[in-house]
């Protein structure tokens, strides 16, 4: 008997039952895998987050060398009118990795850029945000130069000339 090129196609082709196998193996790496990339993802929001904010605190001192003072105190998640030029409006004005909106603030004699947890994204707590103070310096909150400087309110404190 003579096969036909549809009777050799079938010969090779693999069966319901293997291709079952590998979608169950898959399936078991994939449990596998995918819980430590989620565990993965904290630490990365909280380096983006340090990054983006010494971006913002270089753009606030670089506009104070420039001009001699700060900026205008700004309102939570609005960018300050005096740094458009310094900072992607875009970049400031959504939620940032951590949740919370930045913010600039006049910190007595000196002034911060920072975070305001004012309810838009997830609201952090003192121990992760004390996580976040010893990416910058001390771990502590209430010295050095990240500080907790009111209720839901984190600021990277910047020292004029």
């Amino acid at each position: 008997m003579t096969r036909t090129p549809a009777h050799r196609s079938i010969d090779k082709a693999f069966t319901l039952v293997e291709i079952l196998i590998v979608v169950v193996i898959l399936g078991i790496v994939a449990a596998i895998v995918v819980p430590s990339f989620a565990n993965a993802t904290e630490p990365a929001r909280q380096s983006i987050f340090v990054t983006n904010m010494k971006s913002f605190a270089e753009a606030v001192l670089l506009h104070e060398v420039r001009n001699g003072s700060f900026p205008a105190d700004g309102s939570s998640g609005i960018l300050p009118p005096d740094l458009d030029e310094l900072i992607n409006p875009d970049e400031w004005e959504r939620i940032t990795p951590i949740g919370g909106v930045w913010d600039t603030e006049d910190v007595g004699s000196d002034y911060g850029v920072g975070i305001h947890f004012d309810g838009s994204g997830e609201t952090r707590d003192i121990a992760y945000m004390t996580e976040i103070d010893e990416l910058f310096d001390d771990g502590d909150l209430g010295t050095g130069l990240f500080q907790n400087t009111e209720a839901d309110r984190y600021y990277l404190i910047l020292q004029g000339n």
